[in-house]
């Protein structure tokens, strides 16, 4: 019942831009915190964005921070990812997650209760 479909994905250049964007259905969406993951091969996944619950607040990975803008409309069940000035070290598979916490660690991927299939970012070097 509940799904998280991502979408957005490709091969762009470096220093080029990609908007990705997750639809999500089953749940209550707004009342969730929505976050970004990724993850590269033969690496952790990693956090890279997320946005509190109604949109309150977002949170960026570092080395994202000031090219990256998470984004979330409620009344459309979305959360997108604008990614600009990508890097080649930006390569992964980017998922969508959603957690029901009431407070939530959104960096940890222990705290989010469905995942998305993920959508391939390649950026070449």
């Amino acid at each position: 019942q509940v799904q998280l479909v991502e979408s957005g994905g490709g091969l762009v250049q470096a220093g080029g831009s990609l908007r990705l964007s997750c639809a999500a259905s089953g749940f209550t969406f707004s009342t969730y915190t929505m976050g970004w993951f990724r993850q590269a091969p033969g690496k952790e996944r990693e956090f890279v964005a997320a946005s509190r619950r109604f949109g309150t607040s977002t949170t960026y990975l570092d080395s994202v921070k000031g090219r990256f803008t998470i984004s979330r409309d409620n009344a459309k069940n979305t959360l997108h990812l604008q990614m600009n000035n990508l890097k080649p070290e930006d390569t992964a598979v980017y998922s969508c997650a959603a957690s029901r916490a009431s407070w939530t660690i959104v960096s940890s991927t222990t705290q989010y209760d469905y995942w998305g299939q993920g959508t391939q970012v390649t950026v070449p070097s």
